[in-house]
């Protein structure tokens, strides 16, 4: 019998830099050409950013303004109640993720060049010298929080949202003032400080509606199947503009003269809760449609009512399978804020718009937008990455 002969293992290239090159840029000669334009393309885009960053842009107007870009016209004196704010949100923010990351390496490289970026950026900020201190005080105080939260049990962790939840009465009392506080008006409230507790607010009060509407529009009950399908199509047949137009402008109008106003940050928060608790009912029913219908009928088969079957079987599956998109929709809510701009609410856009109308500052807009666009693109991926996080914790896509 003729003997197979044994052939030695395939030669493998060493994964050098030079190898990993001429192998994905430089493999034919098209792509040797594509690859030396592009580099070429690039090379003269960055090189001009960095000439008109050092030498044209005039980066005072940030220094100048920056207060304002943060807290809006919040009284000065009452910052040091903002900063508390910022140390409630850093300390559990940091117990939280702590608890999450439990299983990988304590200070792993991008942890520790996130907490060495936001060190150098504390230095180094355009601020004075007591802000400095702050903000160094609160990233040391949500590194510290971050190590406990790796050592406290796990189940700690089911316990987070009610502490958060428990937290918001206190940042709210801090911001808005009373019961022994300065009262500071919501005209005051302005910049950074408005659209997050626009943005958060909005979030935590549509993921619920949204919720109740997508089951409503699956109800076996037909007045509830079709008031929630109106609401549903009527919703999402407007745009968010007109509806915010609504709220800020026309709502007056309809109520009778000796009703109070209602202050025009709960109109924001409302018009930004029910659009999209629209659209996040039907990221949800998508969810539902997705769930197994074994799963529904064993869950059945052994005397779950129907609440129970809802609650303990279908809705956890089905918010586990529409996580993107649900995450996708906060990051989209999060930026819808900056349409309230147009209304005259000083948001970031809105504080950026004040700051552009000042003789002083007129055409520094490149400045003032790549500012704010920073700003944006900081909270968008953050938001971002705790959504995939969650996803992997959970297994999505994967089981």
């Amino acid at each position: 019998m003729e003997t197979v002969p044994i052939l030695p293992p395939p030669a493998t290239e060493s994964p050098t830099p030079w190898n990993w090159a001429r192998k994905n840029l430089f493999s034919t000669w098209y792509n040797s050409i594509l690859t030396v334009v592009c580099l070429i393309i690039a090379f003269q885009t960055i090189k001009g950013i960095i000439v008109w960053a050092t030498t044209k842009a005039q980066w005072h107007v940030l220094e100048a303004n920056l207060p304002l870009f943060f807290a809006g016209r919040f009284p000065s004196e009452s910052y040091w109640r903002l900063w508390i704010v910022t140390a409630i949100i850093a300390l559990l923010g940091g117990l939280t993720w702590g608890n999450i990351q439990r299983q990988e390496r304590l200070w792993n490289p991008p942890l520790l060049i996130l907490i060495g970026a936001a060190v150098v950026g504390a230095v180094i900020s355009p601020i004075d010298l007591t802000s400095r201190l702050y903000l160094l005080g609160i990233i040391i105080a949500a590194a510290a929080s971050y190590a406990i939260g790796r050592q406290i049990h796990p189940k700690i962790r089911d316990w987070m949202p009610a502490v958060w939840a428990l937290s918001f009465p206190i940042i709210l009392w801090l911001i808005k003032g009373g019961l022994g506080l300065a009262e500071v008006s919501t005209n005051d409230w302005g910049g950074l400080v408005l659209t997050l507790f626009l943005a958060v607010i909005s979030i935590v009060l549509s993921f619920p509606l949204g919720v109740l509407l997508a089951l409503g529009r699956q109800s076996s009950l037909p007045v509830v199947r079709l008031l929630s399908t109106l609401y549903i199509e009527i919703i999402r047949g407007l745009p968010l503009i007109g509806i915010l137009f609504l709220g800020q402008v026309m709502l007056q109008l309809f109520l009778p003269p000796e009703y109070p106003k209602l202050d025009r940050v709960i109109r924001a928060i409302a018009g930004l809760t029910l659009f999209s608790a629209a659209y996040l009912a039907e990221n949800v029913r998508g969810g539902l449609q997705a769930v197994p219908r074994g799963q529904i009928e064993a869950a059945r088969s052994i005397g779950l009512n129907t609440p129970l079957l809802t609650i303990l079987i279908v809705l956890p599956q089905a918010l586990r399978i529409v996580i993107p998109a649900i995450g996708g929709q906060f990051i989209g809510l999060f930026m819808d804020t900056s349409l309230l701009s147009l209304f005259g609410m000083l948001e970031l856009i809105g504080i950026s718009r004040a700051v552009l109308a000042n003789p002083s500052y007129i055409g520094r807009y490149a400045e003032v937008y790549i500012f704010v666009g920073i700003i944006y693109w900081i909270f968008c991926y953050s938001m971002s990455l705790a959504s995939r996080k969650i996803e992997r914790t959970l297994g999505v896509g994967q089981r």
